[in-house]
């Protein structure tokens, strides 16, 4: 079944980032929003758990974020139900954090259903949700699997210990290029800005990426402390590159159909994302990690507070982490799996696929891959409409 799913992965996959938006001044205007509002002194109360009398769940994640066979279903959710008998709902419920975000941040707030049992979002926005109360606490005894966690992310500083979240699928930001255009390739943020360049470099809409590259270049660890004088030197870096005109676009995954039609011949991307181009639209594209380093980022389950499902949710984050599902899942959506044992699953179908470092990275490829620091709510506020008065004038 994984060598199936790899053979239509490599010809047809999506990536999960797909329905990202470089949507224009209103949506960056309600993500600007959504990111300043929440968190009121008194928390919401967790909801009763049903689920002993309640065999469902609604799960909401990113588009092509899972394994699908050809007649749209999900190979790995089906098994799932027949396992255990409960019924999962699966939802394309999340086109990017602060939009998902802001349509139920009131009922968060108010501790009430929104109608995801479990939720999957990037670090910094679950970060958010357990600052404000808007999580509930995992049990790990219906999670026993959680011992195949990779080591590397069981204590991040937004959820010590993983009381409130557990990874999904990990990805890389870098740099990416056209190879007819340049058959030498790129080898930093620094080639983006070369004269050969001017007008045809893409880079990205969300914040900690594309900001964390550039003060990657400028010899910050993101990962570690600093502050406003940083992040103010990485913005006049980024604000030069637009105002000359060197910057053509900032956008989310539309970037993807700029590099397509030529308009960009390179950009500050996602790793996943040139996978797919390159399946779609024939091997034109590199991926690398800067040499200065590039991001790491984990999108993570969660259940929401208002949620009455959360031992059926538990329930589903313990078969994920099997490694054979893993295994399953890292075929089609070309991500970093953080499930251990996955690796070995995939290696005894297809060696090539457990190769993949875009997939299974090793510590020398680790090791160049930072985590951009957890913000405080008054940081992440400040630098984000720093960021996006940048990105309405682009």
């Amino acid at each position: 079944m994984i060598r199936t799913l790899i053979a239509r992965a490599r010809a047809s996959q999506m990536s999960r980032r797909t329905m990202l938006a470089g949507a224009g001044a209103g949506a960056s205007a309600l993500a600007l929003a959504a990111c300043s509002t929440g968190g009121g002194a008194t928390k919401p109360t967790p909801a009763a758990d049903s689920s002993a009398t309640d065999k469902s769940l609604n799960w909401a994640n990113w588009a092509a974020y899972i394994d699908e066979d050809d007649s749209g279903n999900y190979p790995t959710l089906q098994a799932f139900e027949a396992e255990t008998g409960i019924k999962v709902n699966y939802e394309v419920a999340v086109d990017d954090n602060n939009t998902y975000y802001g349509k139920v941040k009131d009922q968060l707030a108010l501790g009430q259903d929104i109608g995801a049992d479990a939720v999957c979002l990037t670090d910094w926005m679950v970060s958010r949700w357990i600052r404000f109360g808007y999580t509930q606490e995992l049990n790990h005894d219906n999670i026993p699997n959680i011992a195949n966690l990779n080591p590397a992310l069981r204590d991040p500083d937004f959820d010590k210990g993983r009381a409130f979240s557990l990874p999904w699928q990990g990805g890389f930001a870098g740099i990416c290029w056209n190879k007819e255009a340049f058959p030498d390739g790129l080898a930093s943020v620094e080639d983006l800005w070369s004269s050969e360049l001017k007008g045809r470099v893409g880079v990205l809409s969300e914040m900690r990426d594309t900001m964390g590259l550039i003060m990657l270049q400028n010899g910050v660890d993101i990962a570690g402390d600093w502050g406003d004088a940083e992040f103010d030197a990485a913005i006049d870096v980024l604000t030069e590159q637009v105002e000359s005109g060197q910057v053509r676009n900032i956008k989310g995954n539309a970037y993807l159909e700029d590099l397509k039609s030529g308009d960009t011949l390179a950009a500050i991307c996602w790793s996943g994302d040139i996978t797919v181009i390159n399946a779609e639209a024939g091997d034109k594209w590199e991926f690398a990690i800067p040499d200065a380093g590039g991001t790491l980022w984990n999108d993570n389950f969660l259940v929401p507070v208002g949620s009455t499902r959360k031992t059926n949710a538990e329930t589903l984050m313990n078969y994920y982490y099997e490694p054979e599902v893993a295994a399953e899942v890292a075929a089609w959506v070309n991500y970093i799996t953080p499930v251990v044992g996955a690796k070995e699953a995939a290696e005894a179908i297809d060696p090539e696929l457990a190769e993949n470092q875009l997939i299974f990275p090793n510590e020398e490829t680790l090791s160049n891959a930072h985590i951009f620091r957890t913000l405080t709510g008054a940081e992440e506020q400040k630098y984000q409409a720093q960021f996006q008065s940048i990105l309405l004038g682009a």
